[in-house]
């Protein structure tokens, strides 16, 4: 694992989606050597990664709040199936 590789586990969500985009620009580039695209391509897969295991424990943290018949309000987790459909 690189030294870059290394430091991911510091980034919130939102540095490492911006991380995550300069790596992609950085292996746009045409003169990058493969020495280079390999060490970014790790980068990216490490930094993909980590945004997934974010969004994870984010997603189990939201819970609906929902009303019972008898008026009562209760948290219960959020199921996100039928968005986008």
């Amino acid at each position: 694992m690189s030294g870059k590789t290394k430091n991911i586990e510091k980034y919130d969500l939102e540095a490492a989606m911006k991380r995550l985009d300069e790596v992609v620009a950085l292996m746009s580039r045409e003169n990058v050597s493969l020495e280079e695209s390999l060490a970014l391509y790790e980068e990216g897969v490490a930094l993909v990664r980590h945004c997934n295991e974010k969004l994870d424990v984010a997603q189990r943290k939201i819970n609906e709040l929902k009303m019972t018949d008898d008026g009562e309000i209760v948290a219960e987790p959020f199921d996100a199936s039928g968005i986008g459909e």
